[in-house]
């Protein structure tokens, strides 16, 4: 194997009979400290975490601005567009936020994009025919993240720590169910730093 490039969830990745997960998380958390704080157990860590990515998405969007139009909605390699990255983040607030930490039984946001495998998607209240404007999306994602700032500056450990109230039904995702709350916290902050990374990586290839 030669120049190869690995992005993504990567797991038990042996080389050369060497276990190298590790190596590579402890080298991530070097290069982007707010790893650590987002895998906190502590309000004031979380709190502080999410307004260093909320910071962070800021200065790519501005670095988009300065692009040639219509580059928010340019694939790499057939990765989401900024756009679509923009609004499987909505979707994931939506579900691992406002559905497994609030409890709240709404429909998920209409132009929230999920993975392929997210069953019943209409059902849930995702439109599959939704083309917003990067905009219309970046509204929707202001209202959300000053949402869980409110929360995350309130929340007590107790709150945390406690099982995360997932309402009763067929809603995305089933698999929260048995979860603390801090679990699916971590769930949205961890999408919050890898879809920016993907992100920011595919407009520095569109020449950003």
């Amino acid at each position: 194997m030669q120049d190869a490039v690995i992005d993504g969830l990567v797991s038990n990745l042996v080389v050369n009979g060497v276990e190298v997960t590790s190596y590579v998380e402890a080298e991530l958390d070097r290069r982007h400290p707010v790893r650590l704080l987002i895998r906190s157990a502590d309000p004031a860590d979380l709190r502080h975490g999410f307004l260093q990515l909320r910071t962070d998405w800021a200065a790519t969007l501005e670095r988009l601005q300065g692009m040639p139009k219509g580059s928010e909605h340019q694939r790499v390699d057939g990765e989401w567009s900024t756009v679509e990255t923009l609004r499987h983040l909505v979707f994931v607030h939506d579900s691992w936020f406002r559905r497994c930490c609030l409890g709240s039984t709404e429909p998920f946001t209409a132009i929230g994009l999920a993975c392929e495998f997210v069953p019943e998607q209409e059902e849930q209240g995702l439109d599959p025919a939704a083309s917003p404007t990067l905009d219309e999306v970046l509204a929707v994602r202001d209202m959300q993240g000053a949402e869980l700032e409110r929360w995350l500056s309130t929340v007590a450990d107790s709150q945390l720590s406690a099982p995360a109230p997932v309402p009763a039904g067929g809603g995305w995702p089933p698999y929260a169910r048995g979860k603390s709350v801090l679990e699916c916290v971590h769930v949205v902050l961890d999408e919050e730093w890898a879809h920016h990374g993907f992100c920011a990586r595919d407009l520095h290839l569109l020449g950003g």
